[in-house]
């Protein structure tokens, strides 16, 4: 019955904008030929894309800012480095910068400005300690005009690859510093990038141009007008007026799945979906006195029909993940038990907990009902009708689940709280996974740190990540990660749901649209439009 429901909301979507598009008499499409700006659509402003800090859209941050050296499918690859040297004993980095970038206010990039990017980043540690980078860090030093050297406490194995993030380790023009930090804000936003940003109207759009200087391949289109529109409905109808060229996202924000499965069978737009690139989970908080029992805990990861959430809701788009990581994460090899749905199985652990069906058809325990609350991003449909089904499915055991969706920063302030019962989890996925998500285990600013809070071995599990960030032998490190992944899967505080990708729809005559490693990048300087 769900599933009809839902391709029948589907197909009236399509249908409706159908409808609209052939009444329209004129779309205000600009003729091919003679098309130079792409225009996106997102649900979310840029706001401060000050790279050294978070509240920015990661997206912009990318077009503006560049690293020492960026992540490919490849591996690490030079970006504003052009090569690098690692010392015997992994502490010591030596960058040999390009000696032909310029920031795009004029400024010279060289070491000096190297450095005192790094600095402010250091200066504002407490901010960044989600990324052990930033807490290994020694000394910055200038060795030379185009030659910068990085000295850390302890060999760091994952040093290349979290410079290379979208932030913090992006550089700014020194000119935009005030009183040579970055920390409480910036006086523009001049980075070295393929793109400028010339125009910001909050929460209405913003227009980045083509850096005409930059000393890399160039844009193949002169801008980029980044269209806020909150609404998912009105950027599908932007979209069939033609208003709209692309739509890009990681997740349920721009469009759900169900929706861009109805749009690639209508076959008028370009569909792109890329390999699964994270991981999508429910997080069941450790410390709340129901989901603090490991044997309900255990219980709900048998209770969730996996297979019909990847079906129903998901299309069949994303694969049912049966571990937090999927095998093809490095470290995250690992044989572990598989969960898969069995009523009779969550009954008796629940059971087991004390937890007995009344005539109600609910769960009870001491006089107390076993009820539930789940939060999620009131943006994102898909996670809305995710919830529904898990509703139904909790139901099906006697656990009553209640379900209530939140402005996005309500939400994301509720992880840092850790006031939930049940709470939706994104790993970061390629290239953050495992390294720095596992990471970010251990700061309480993320809802993982909350849901794991109740764990007795919680202490151990964060001095383990801690240790293993800095271990340089590349099998007692693999045996760490081991370590770490099991405890997490025994204490059942993740219900992994689906392996998740990033989706882009776009019209037929922009081409080159194609994903980078990271979901939070859009690769807006490969794209172009065909001529007639």
């Amino acid at each position: 019955m769900r599933l009809k429901k839902l391709a029948v909301t589907a197909l009236s979507t399509i249908m409706c904008l159908s409808i609209i598009g052939c009444s329209s008499k004129n779309s205000g499409k600009a003729d091919a030929g003679e098309k130079d700006q792409i225009v996106y659509a997102s649900t979310k402003d840029i706001r401060d894309i000050n790279p050294h800090l978070y509240s920015g859209e990661m997206a912009a941050q990318n077009m503006v800012f560049e690293s020492l050296v960026k992540n490919t499918d490849d591996g690490v690859e030079p970006w504003l480095a052009k090569s690098w040297d690692i010392s015997e004993d992994g502490k010591e980095y030596i960058f040999y910068l390009r000696d032909d970038v310029t920031f795009t206010d004029g400024e010279k990039f060289n070491a000096e400005a190297v450095k005192m990017n790094f600095d402010a980043i250091i200066e504002n540690v407490e901010r960044h300690n989600w990324l052990d980078l930033v807490n290994e860090i020694e000394i910055t030093e200038v060795v030379d005009e185009y030659t910068f050297k990085l000295t850390l406490e302890h060999p760091y194995y994952p040093t290349l690859e979290e410079l290379a993030l979208t932030r913090p380790f992006r550089m700014l023009s020194p000119n935009c510093f005030i009183d040579g930090s970055t920390k409480d804000g910036v006086n523009g936003y001049i980075g070295t990038g393929p793109w400028v940003l010339s125009e910001h109207k909050e929460d209405q759009y913003s227009i980045f141009i083509a850096n005409e200087n930059y000393y890399g391949e160039k844009p193949k289109v002169s801008s980029i007008k980044w269209n806020v529109m909150t609404d998912h409905q009105t950027i599908l109808l932007a979209l069939e007026k033609g208003e709209i060229d692309l739509i890009f996202g990681s997740d349920g924000d721009m469009i759900d799945l169900d929706t861009f499965v109805a749009l690639e069978e209508q076959g008028k737009y370009e569909t792109q979906m890329s390999e699964p690139v994270a991981s999508r989970a429910i997080l069941l908080n450790s410390n709340k006195e129901i989901t603090g029992d490991v044997k309900v805990r255990q219980a709900l990861q048998y209770a969730v029909d996996k297979e019909t959430i990847s079906d129903g809701v998901l299309n069949g788009t994303e694969t049912v993940a049966d571990t937090l990581m999927a095998k093809s994460v490095p470290y995250c090899d690992i044989d572990l038990e598989v969960r898969s749905y069995d009523v009779d199985k969550a009954n008796s652990l629940l059971e087991e907990a004390g937890w007995i069906l009344g005539d109600d058809g609910y769960r009870y325990k001491d006089g107390n009902k076993c009820s539930m609350t789940i939060y999620y991003n009131s943006d994102n449909a898909q996670e809305g009708t995710i919830s529904e089904y898990l509703q139904s499915d909790f139901k099906a055991v006697g656990v009553e689940l209640k379900v209530v969706g939140e402005e996005k920063q309500s939400f994301l302030d509720r992880q840092k709280s850790g006031d939930f019962d049940l709470q939706y989890s994104l790993s970061w996925g390629t290239p953050y996974d495992p390294q720095s998500y596992v990471s970010s285990f251990r700061i309480p600013a993320h809802g993982d740190y909350q849901a794991q809070l109740g764990m007795d071995k919680k202490e151990w599990l964060d001095e383990t990540i801690t240790n293993l960030m800095i271990e340089s032998d590349e099998e007692t490190r693999t045996e760490m990660y081991k370590e770490v992944f099991t405890y997490l899967h025994e204490q059942s505080v993740y219900i992994p749901l689906t392996y998740s990708r990033t989706k882009a729809v776009h019209v037929p005559n922009l081409k080159g649209v194609t994903f980078n490693p990271s979901q939070y990048e859009i690769p807006f300087e490969k794209m172009y439009f065909e001529a007639k």
